[in-house]
Parts: structure tokens; C-alpha cells; sequence
């Protein structure tokens, strides 16, 4: 009979610790990709909620041949939001109007603006990604 020596079966620790760091590795480059991934899909919401007051500006525009700062002659709600809850209306005149929404939660510190001119249309702007 021939004798077998004992064959180990397993990692050995040098093995395990290299793919622990590795692992580590891979994990601290993915999650600030996947926090920024999560900012922009959240920004999505901002620029849906100011496409809504451009749409409630412009029929304001059509009863009154002007632009509006108050947030009550729009009419528009953002209740129904998870990050943009609530926008303002800086500057609006005859030829124009700025708004802008800052967001909470997970899209905290990500700010839209959408600037509007009847001769340009609407440019929307992010900062805060």
C-alpha cells in the first residue's frame, strides 16, 4: 500500500486575507459611485417638479401676458415627492422666470434651477452631484 500524506483541504490564511482586501478594495471605490448614481436619480425628481411649474407658468403667461413669483397663482403641488418637496420662483417678468428646488434625504445638498426666456426656452442646471 502506498501511504498517503495528509492532504489539506482549505485556504490557508494569506489566501483569505488577500481576497479580504481585495474585496475591501472594490467596495471603497463602488460606493461613492453608487451614492452619486443615487444623487442624479434623485435630481430626476427636481426636474420633474420644475417641468410642472414651467407648465403652470406658461398657462399664467397666457391668462396674464406675464411671469409669476407667487407660488399660489401656480397651483403646483409637490406633496406627492420623496426628495424635492418644495420650490421657489426667484425672479419672473414679462420675458421670463427663474425657479429652483433643493433636495432632502438621500439627494440633500443636490440643487435644480431651471432658467426660462420666451426666446431660449428652458435650460435646467445641477449642482450639488
Amino acid at each position: 500500500m502506498k501511504k498517503f500524506r495528509n492532504s489539506r483541504k482549505g485556504f490557508t490564511l494569506i489566501e483569505l486575507m488577500v481576497v479580504v482586501i481585495i474585496v475591501g478594495i472594490l467596495a471603497a471605490v463602488a460606493v461613492p459611485i453608487y451614492r452619486a448614481n443615487i444623487k442624479k436619480a434623485a435630481a430626476s425628481e427636481g426636474a420633474a417638479l420644475l417641468g410642472a411649474v414651467l407648465t403652470a407658468e406658461k398657462v399664467y403667461y397666457a391668462e396674464n401676458n406675464t411671469y409669476t413669483t407667487s407660488k399660489s397663482n401656480l397651483n403646483v403641488e409637490a406633496t406627492g415627492n420623496k426628495y424635492f418637496t418644495d420650490y421657489s420662483i426667484s425672479t419672473a417678468d414679462a420675458n421670463g422666470f427663474t425657479a429652483s428646488t433643493t433636495g432632502t434625504g438621500a439627494a440633500a445638498g443636490v440643487t435644480v434651477t431651471m432658467t426660462y426666456t420666451n426666446a431660449g426656452g428652458a435650460t435646467i442646471s445641477y449642482s450639488g452631484l
